[in-house]
């Protein structure tokens, strides 16, 4: 305990170090407190649209009267994917995905795949959030306290006296490696738990995060400490180390997401809501009961229901509307899959770049990765799915559709 109370002491009248810990104490807290503005800013959004979700469906409740198919039509139903208590700290899919949509009982697949345009070279950095601070940023001030651990005491003259102090071995380097280690760490940490707390993360969810943030931590003291006890001199040290850092978190993970971008080939999103379109607008101009037939094949329930003519019919109208999924229904499980193996093949490769890997555990634990995204797509779907069968009873048996069933439309439960 001497030795690490020594350490640290020494550690302080150092301007160099008390700046390194100060810069990094600064990002960490600023990224904390911009990952909890965002997720209040969503939880904010997401609130103020189901309270106006209220407002429009009342509208929609006078306008649509008694007409299932025009209830069906104009009213938009919310749906959202709230922010779990640790998105804060790494917003990962939540910075460049939809995290809310209001969907109406017509063809899905145009829905879901349609988001709101933004700007690329403001998402091309990524958002500044605790997991970029911890990966990319907090890397560097390990190495730069760190690398130069042997060869400052020889370049000063003092590494033979060192070495023949009884104990050395613990007493100076083990000492002064795990004092700055353990410096970073508490830096790092502090920040983090500060935002756990106010957003009421379970204790489990905690005690894993911090478990990553101190494996990183690790990995890269390890590395340092191998480099920096080579004998060379600190410059080539550091040198090392900043190659070292460059390969592992910015150059191996974009040559892989390159390859496996490659290897994976997945529809364009733009294309499926083009083609899914392009589906529903050609119907107009078909045959209604011959569409309608095409309909009965996935849904024999409704069958018995009459022949069209040629006035417009509500039943004709959310039948081609589904078909238009169906039509697209292949290029979607395509997508989904192709974006489902490039995760499974991401995480493959995330084994041999263990920054990357604890990044990727980040991500997992704040629920802000592909799975949790496509996961919230599941239940759009499935929500959509009770939608239309809802309505279908009104439509295809011409069941009476009064303003109390309006209200008993289905509503999207929250998760």
């Amino acid at each position: 305990m001497s030795a690490l109370v020594r350490e640290a002491s020494l550690l302080f009248r150092s301007n160099t170090a008390l700046a390194a810990f100060v810069l990094l104490a600064v990002l960490a807290s600023v990224s904390v407190a911009i990952g909890l503005r965002e997720v209040a800013g969503q939880e904010a959004a997401i609130e103020r649209m189901i309270g106006l979700q209220a407002d429009d469906a009342l509208a929609v409740r006078r306008h649509a009267g008694e007409n299932p198919g025009s209830a069906a039509y104009y009213r938009f139903h919310a749906t959202w994917d709230a922010p779990a208590p640790l998105a804060f700290s790494a917003l990962g899919q939540r910075d460049v995905s939809p995290t809310m949509l209001r969907v109406r009982a017509l063809a899905l697949e145009g829905q879901i795949y349609e988001s709101e345009a933004g700007n690329p070279e403001l998402a091309l950095a990524g958002r500044f959030d605790f997991a970029f601070v911890l990966i990319y940023l907090a890397p560097l001030v390990l190495i730069a306290l760190l690398h130069d651990l042997w060869s400052s005491e020889r370049e000063a003259g003092r590494l033979a006296s060192l070495q023949v102090m009884p104990g050395a071995a613990w007493r100076v380097w083990g000492a002064r490696a795990l004092m700055r280690s353990m410096l970073v760490a508490l830096t790092l940490l502090i920040p983090f738990l500060v935002g756990a707390a106010l957003r009421k993360a379970s204790a489990t969810e905690i005690g894993l995060f911090v478990g990553l943030i101190l494996a990183l931590v690790a990995f890269w003291s390890i590395i340092a400490l191998i480099v920096a006890a080579r004998g060379a001199r600190s410059a080539a040290n550091a040198a090392t180390l900043a190659a070292l850092w460059f390969v592992l978190t910015l150059i191996a993970p974009a040559g892989a997401n390159l390859a496996i971008n490659a290897a994976t080939p997945i529809p364009q999103g733009a294309a499926l809501v083009r083609e899914n379109r392009e589906a529903v607008h050609d119907a107009w101009d078909l045959d209604r009961n011959a569409t309608l037939a095409r309909f009965y094949q996935t849904h024999p329930e409704w069958a018995h229901s009459a022949p069209v003519g040629i006035a417009f019919d509500w039943k004709w109208y959310y039948a081609f509307q589904h078909l238009g999924d169906e039509h697209v229904a292949q290029v979607s499980r395509e997508y989904r899959a192709g974006v489902a193996q490039r995760e499974h093949r991401a995480g493959l490769v995330s084994w041999l770049l263990p920054p990357i890997a604890i990044q990727r555990g980040l991500h997992r634990l704040a629920k802000t990765d592909v799975a949790a995204q496509l996961a919230y797509q599941d239940r759009i779907r499935a929500f959509h799915e009770r939608l239309r069968r809802f309505y279908y009873p009104y439509l295809f048996d011409a069941t009476p559709f009064t303003r109390a069933d309006f209200d008993r439309a289905p509503e999207y439960d929250r998760p």
